[in-house]
């Protein structure tokens, strides 16, 4: 097998050699038996390793494709999961400006005007606080990478509250000078 190879690579060697040079055709010399073995036996090992090394490049490539593809199903969950609390929340947010409605003019009701206008203030300034502190939490976690959002929508909403935190920040006064007099 090894001698029948080596003979017939030999003969197609010299043909290639003999027409990019453009000599005209002539009897081609067979090899020796002995080298015929050493370059069929050549051949061969080397065809071997070669395919070796194809299907462990072609079985890497699946392996990691397969990586990738379960990658991306698990972080697609994760922005379908994110995006179901965003509605919950959203929902839950609703129906509480709902109840929180129906208590202002339960309270217009029953109290006077100065009342009325004392606890709305209180209200809207413990509303505007609670909205502040929320704000700093998502802020801080998109900030820390407890996620990576990429969607428009999302990022004009991260730039508003970055703004928001960095004016709150900025008109507070700072507390390390007010830590270190102490």
């Amino acid at each position: 097998m090894c001698v029948d190879l080596a003979q017939f690579l030999h003969r197609t060697e010299i043909r290639l050699r003999t027409n990019m040079l453009g000599e005209p055709a002539r009897h081609i010399r067979p090899l020796s038996e002995s080298r015929a073995i050493e370059n069929g036996a050549n051949f061969l090992a080397e065809g071997f390793m070669f395919s070796v090394a194809a299907a462990i490049i072609i079985g890497e490539q699946w392996r990691s494709s397969r990586s990738q593809s379960k990658r991306k199903d698990a972080v697609d969950d994760q922005l379908e999961e994110l995006s179901s609390k965003v509605n919950e929340l959203t929902e839950r947010a609703g129906s509480l400006e709902k109840k929180w409605d129906s208590e202002i003019d339960a309270l217009k009701e029953r109290y006077d005007s100065r009342s009325v206008i004392a606890v709305l203030n209180s209200v809207a300034l413990r509303n505007d606080e609670l909205t502040r502190v929320l704000e700093r939490i998502i802020w801080i976690g998109l900030k820390g990478g407890w996620t990576d959002v990429h969607s428009e929508k999302w990022q004009a909403e991260i730039d508003s509250v970055t703004r928001d935190v960095s004016a709150i920040e900025g008109s507070k006064p700072s507390s390390s000078t007010s830590d270190t007099k102490s």
